[in-house]
């Protein structure tokens, strides 16, 4: 079941991510052209144009993306030190680790750079990647897993390989949850940090305690809705980066809150 979860998962985000608006649209002007349909070519073509404009001009996926990054405080107080930290997969690049034999990481590198502070803060706590491939071609294997990329870069970093535990197996935040809970069996009174993209932490922390995680001290880090204080202006790239992450993790939340995840 978790394997067609996934599954379903990724096929139905690809065709409902705003990036796909695109090619739907594109189909819809050749398909009016070649059947002599000029109003439904001409139509398709105003609304692609819109879109374009609209999206390469207005932050809307930073303003979509500020309330999941307010959720929680940004650098929280801590009164004791924690028992261990744990580091979302999702900050690496798996494949360009692999081809270039070097970890490489990618825009979500504040997962990695903010644990590692935080082992330095708290020599005593254990770390613990949890993350394998959230890639649909490699849901039958993978040659490089985010925890293996994860290993090379703490160990460079001068992080104690007795301080590390990975977590290789999951493909998404609920198995994230459910195998890193699998893999600690963390008592009641056990605080654990959990240090992951602040977009992605209102998601993340709910699959955590859903799992049975207890005492969870949330650490949002990599924020990404910087581009409201920018205001209007052009770029079209980052704008739509941003609203397919916006509306990625909206979605995510919706599904994971009706599938109980």
């Amino acid at each position: 079941m978790e394997t067609l979860f996934f599954v379903a998962s990724k096929l139905v985000w690809a065709a409902i991510a705003p990036g796909t608006w695109f090619l739907i649209g594109l189909a819809l002007v050749l398909f009016g052209l070649w059947r002599g349909q000029l109003r439904l070519a001409r139509g398709a073509t105003v609304v692609m144009l819109l879109l374009v404009v609209l999206i390469g001009v207005l932050p809307v996926g930073a303003a979509l993306l500020r309330p999941l990054e307010s959720s929680y405080p940004v650098d929280p107080p801590l009164d004791a030190a924690p028992a261990g930290i744990i580091v979302l997969g999702g900050g690496e690049s798996a494949a360009r680790s692999a081809f270039w034999g070097r970890p490489e990481l990618n825009e979500g590198a504040d997962r990695f750079t903010a644990a590692l502070a935080l082992a330095r803060r708290f020599p005593q706590a254990r770390v613990l990647f949890t993350g394998g491939s959230g890639a649909l071609r490699d849901v039958a294997g993978q040659a490089l897993s985010g925890a293996d990329v994860a290993e090379v870069f703490f160990v460079e970093q001068g992080l104690d390989p007795m301080r590390l535990m990975l977590e290789s197996a999951s493909r998404n935040t609920a198995e994230n949850a459910v195998r890193s809970f699998e893999l600690v069996r963390p008592g009641a009174e056990a605080r654990w940090i959990l240090v992951t993209s602040a977009f992605h932490m209102p998601r993340a922390m709910a699959s955590f305690e859903r799992a049975g995680w207890p005492a969870l001290v949330p650490w949002p880090v990599d924020f990404r809705s910087a581009a409201l204080h920018r205001g209007v202006g052009w770029n079209f790239a980052a704008h739509l980066q941003a609203l397919e992450t916006a509306l990625h993790e909206y979605v995510g939340l919706l599904v994971y809150r009706l599938t109980g995840k």
